[in-house]
């Protein structure tokens, strides 16, 4: 299962101690690239999201708990859609209010 994991620094945290946090977990183990599928900063810095793959939300939470006292969370299930077929359903759905 996918989850988008959008995070917000903290006022008080700075790059030094994301970047320390990071690597502490990554060099534990903690996760790697086939947890972490995608990986988005903001422009302007201190804000963006991941796009995370694990089967239960408690699997995602012991992921993320290492750096609630840099940043916070908000977590949400997410899956893909497939373009053309929705646009196809769009068009199904339109006519059939009409």
């Amino acid at each position: 299962m996918l989850w988008y994991c959008a995070f917000t620094w903290y006022h008080h945290t700075n790059r030094q101690q994301v970047a320390q946090r990071i690597l502490q977990q990554h060099e534990a183990g903690a996760h790697s690239n086939r947890t972490i599928r995608g990986w988005y900063n903001l422009a302007g810095g201190g804000s963006g999201f991941l796009v995370v793959d694990a089967s239960t939300p408690q699997e995602v939470t012991a992921m993320l708990q290492p750096y609630m006292d840099l940043m916070s969370w908000d977590v949400r299930a997410i899956y893909a859609l497939e373009y053309d077929q929705q646009i196809q359903e769009m068009r199904q759905l339109a006519g059939a209010s009409v």
